[in-house]
């Protein structure tokens, strides 16, 4: 795989003398799918906004798509990485869905036309097409946070940052979110988000980071991240039920079972062997 993200002794202190990241080292390759996990102040967030621009390293180098960013602007890097904020109200300022998804490309300098189009193509890709001239206001939060989307994906960025996309939402609500993203995904883009829901990363992630008083504590598969639940349990975090329970059979469940669907095929399969040798 080609990495897309290269990330080199990390460190980050705020005006306040808060050291929040401190020698972080990660790649991330592309058309990858990575949750990030971490407590309150671990600095995950910190790490992220670092990635478009948001915040500056105090130390360190950063490299997307091959090229050291230190001296690009946030507008430059908006073409690459698109950056989903916790809470799409912070995101959206327009008083039209097509307004606010055109904003970026018109600051672009584009034509109308081209502009039109990616409108179309990014409303299209939400689920938003018959939106155009609604409101984002009168929108739900969960409709609200396809405009953001939208808004992002109109830049057209290869890589994009998702923070807490189920958040202030209803399972199925999130679930419909991190289906839009796996598309994406499968779309060609890279996807980073983060989040606490174990069981919606232990069913979409493929690749999770995660962070722990500012270092990097895991940087492995998802099935192993929930195999390693003493780190885990440093962070105050435990991987979904199913998995524990599986966990408690090891001789069972070899393996790091991550769904229900999962436990209920090997219990099945374990059960038709029982049968055949009985």
């Amino acid at each position: 795989m080609t990495p897309i993200i290269e990330v080199k002794s990390l460190y980050h202190t705020y005006p306040s003398g808060v050291e929040a990241l401190k020698g972080v080292d990660l790649t991330v390759d592309e058309q990858e799918f990575v949750a990030i996990m971490g407590q309150n102040g671990s600095g995950k967030t910190t790490f992220v906004k670092h990635l478009n621009g948001l915040l500056k390293p105090t130390k360190g180098q950063i490299r997307i798509n091959g090229q050291d960013i230190a001296k690009k602007r946030v507008s430059e890097l908006a073409r690459q990485v698109g950056y989903v904020f916790q809470n799409p109200d912070h995101q959206i300022c327009f008083d039209s869905v097509e307004k606010e998804v055109a904003f970026g490309p018109r600051n672009l300098g584009l034509s109308w036309d081209k502009i039109s189009k990616r409108v179309e193509d990014a409303l299209d890709a939400v689920g938003l097409g018959a939106f155009h001239k609604i409101n984002p206001k009168l929108l739900s939060k969960g409709q609200r946070q396809r405009v953001a989307v939208a808004s992002v994906l109109s830049m057209q960025p290869r890589i994009l940052i998702v923070d807490e996309p189920t958040t202030g939402q209803d399972y199925r609500d999130g679930v419909d979110m991190l289906n839009l993203i796996e598309q994406l995904n499968r779309s060609g883009h890279t996807i980073l988000f983060i989040s606490h829901d174990m069981q919606l990363i232990a069913k979409y992630a493929r690749h999770v980071i995660v962070f722990h008083q500012g270092k990097i504590l895991l940087d492995k598969s998802v099935r192993e991240v929930f195999s390693h639940t003493k780190e885990l349990a440093q962070t105050f975090l435990s991987p979904p039920p199913i998995s524990l329970l599986a966990q408690r059979y090891k001789s069972l469940y070899p393996d790091t079972v991550l769904t229900v669907d999962e436990l209920l095929e090997q219990t099945m399969h374990l059960l038709s062997l029982s049968n055949q040798t009985s």
